[in-house]
């Protein structure tokens, strides 16, 4: 909610592009629906991520609704650096979310990505790769009325069949000054086909601000891989978060130690219980037999969850 933040200070927020500035690879947690949340960024926090997205919000539905404000953007003066991923369609609109959510947070990042059906129905999400003049104008409006020049516009996209078409929408889209562009490097279609790494590369070497590289990067080891293999400036990683929110600082799985610290934040958070539940499920999940999960996933209460942890985990 806008009223938890409103002590954040402008002076307070990090840059975004210094962390692309710094030599190392910057590790970010992707935008997740339901799940990259103020409690869930604040945990991987703590374990060596360098940057986090909220969801993929609507913009619309933002700027028209204070409803919509309160329950899809919450942050506070440790949440930082932070960016607002919107969907959006329409320059203007796109320009007043960025403008309510300018001062609590170090930029947004404009979805061309999304390829559920619903989205792209709305003209939201990865339809938006083919119409690279719309993603221009989108980009340049919130560049022209944004007066902070710290602040970052940056966009998340999926591939064409054809990559000259994908390469030529980061060209225009840099052109514009976009800060830079995160890859999922799957086409529209592709749902669980390998990731096109080398697509990526050539973007890379298209380009000359940061590219980071998404999708199917499970392990620090993986984002290691696609690092020397892409040449990317980022790594972002979504499902392997979920299942390892230590993923980063380099454990295998996720330790009790990082168990006890989500049960810690969601609780000060007020975490919803199905929420807090299912990231306790994601998290578990290599660590628990079968027998296990059939009795943790289907407990109904934080109380008999918590009663679950102190009894089998100690936590």
């Amino acid at each position: 909610m806008i009223g938890d933040i409103v002590e954040t200070k402008q002076c307070q927020l990090k840059d975004p592009m210094d962390l692309f500035h710094s030599g190392q690879v910057v590790k970010i947690c992707a935008p997740m629906v339901r799940y990259s949340k103020l409690a869930f960024r604040t945990l991987v926090r703590k374990y060596s991520c360098d940057l986090c997205y909220t969801p993929m919000i609507v913009a619309a539905d933002f700027v028209r609704s204070e409803k919509a404000r309160d329950s899809e953007f919450t942050t506070n003066k440790g949440d930082h650096p932070l960016i607002v991923q919107f969907a959006a369609k329409e320059a203007q609109i796109l320009c007043d979310a960025a403008h309510i959510v300018c001062p609590f947070a170090d930029g947004i990042d404009l979805n061309c990505g999304c390829p559920q059906r619903w989205a792209m129905a709305e003209g939201y999400g990865a339809c938006l790769i083919n119409k690279p003049e719309l993603v221009r104008d989108m980009v340049r409006h919130v560049r022209n009325q944004i007066n902070n020049p710290r602040f970052s516009v940056s966009i998340k996209i999926r591939i064409h069949e054809d990559l000259k078409r994908t390469v030529d929408l980061c060209q225009k889209a840099e052109a514009t000054g976009v800060s830079w562009i995160t890859v999922h490097g799957r086409s529209v279609e592709e749902r669980h086909q390998p990731v096109h790494y080398d697509a990526i590369k050539i973007i890379k070497q298209s380009m000359s601000i940061p590219i980071v590289a998404n999708g199917d990067i499970k392990t620090l080891k993986d984002a290691e891989n696609v690092h020397h293999l892409t040449g990317a400036d980022g790594i972002m990683v979504a499902r392997g978060l979920l299942a390892n929110p230590a993923m980063f600082a380099g454990y295998e799985e996720t330790p009790l130690k990082c168990i006890q610290d989500w049960v810690d934040i969601a609780l000060e958070h007020g975490t919803p219980f199905t929420c807090f539940h299912h990231h306790l499920m994601y998290m578990m999940e290599r660590i628990t037999s079968k027998q296990e999960k059939k009795v943790f996933n289907v407990l109904s209460s934080t109380s008999a969850v918590l009663d679950y942890l102190n009894n089998h985990y100690g936590v």
